[in-house]
């Protein structure tokens, strides 16, 4: 009986969560059909009509190529915002002075609205994938670095003190010792990076490009096409959701473990 009492604990958030989750995603279409009939075709298509449009949309060969340019895009920024935000990061974790110094003008520059500065990076790389790439990273790297720089500092003291009493060199400390205490608060920055990098490669394809889903965007509202703006939109959003709920769970899996 313990047991059985055992699996159903276990079992009972992950049921209660996945019935939250179906009556969100039930509110959200019967609100969206709601506002459908309220303002109409002019504005909005309704969910069965998007959903239509969207599967339509994905069995196109030029739209798959949009498809993949963004993925394409996107999947070079997070990785470059990754690599980059956890060096500087542990770089900055580590040395005090250089923490001090730069981390207030990070928090500036993330401050700063990105748009302002897309002109320059336009200036520099071009219209063509590497500025797509570089606005995402700018979008994404800030927040990993920030993050990490918290993580590595907020390491309990005393592991850095059996660190040293062990006699472990730099890389067999960040190893054994920071990367598992500071992963939970480190996966958290990936994951509000991982959403911000997938922003900015919208946004940067939106205003100067002429291939990816978000050229489609503002090319459907140039045109008022509603239901290439609906069912692009869908697919973002539907995309962006998924992997939001799988980094959050692994999120709180890693901080419900490292509490206990």
């Amino acid at each position: 009986m313990s047991g059985e009492t055992g699996v159903f604990a276990v079992n009972a958030p992950a049921n209660n969560g996945m019935r939250n989750g179906m009556m969100l995603i039930a509110s959200l279409v019967v609100l969206w059909q709601l506002l459908y009939w309220s303002v109409g075709e002019f504005a909005i298509t309704s969910p069965w009509a998007t959903l239509r449009f969207t599967l339509e949309l994905l069995g196109r060969d030029d739209f798959m190529g949009h498809l993949k340019e963004t993925l394409s895009a996107f999947a070079l920024a997070f990785v470059i915002s990754v690599v980059l935000g956890l060096a500087a990061g542990f770089w900055m974790g580590f040395d005090h002075f250089s923490g001090d110094v730069l981390e207030p003008l990070f928090v500036n520059l993330y401050a700063i609205p990105k748009l302002t500065l897309y002109p320059i990076l336009l200036l520099v790389f071009g219209l063509g994938m590497s500025g797509k790439v570089a606005f995402g990273v700018l979008h994404g790297v800030i927040p990993i670095i920030l993050f990490t720089v918290g993580a590595v500092r907020n390491t309990r003291p005393i592991l850095l003190k059996t660190a040293a009493v062990l006699k472990l060199s730099r890389s067999e400390l960040v190893r054994w010792v920071l990367l598992p205490a500071a992963l939970p608060e480190i996966f958290t920055g990936l994951r509000v990076g991982f959403s911000l990098t997938l922003i900015g490669c919208l946004l940067a394809e939106m205003f100067a490009s002429q291939r990816g889903l978000g050229y489609l965007l503002m090319t459907g509202i140039g045109l008022h096409n509603i239901p290439q703006v609906m069912a692009v939109t869908l697919l973002v959003v539907v995309f962006a959701s998924l992997v939001s709920v799988i980094l959050l769970r692994f999120d709180r899996r890693l901080h419900n473990r490292q509490s206990r």
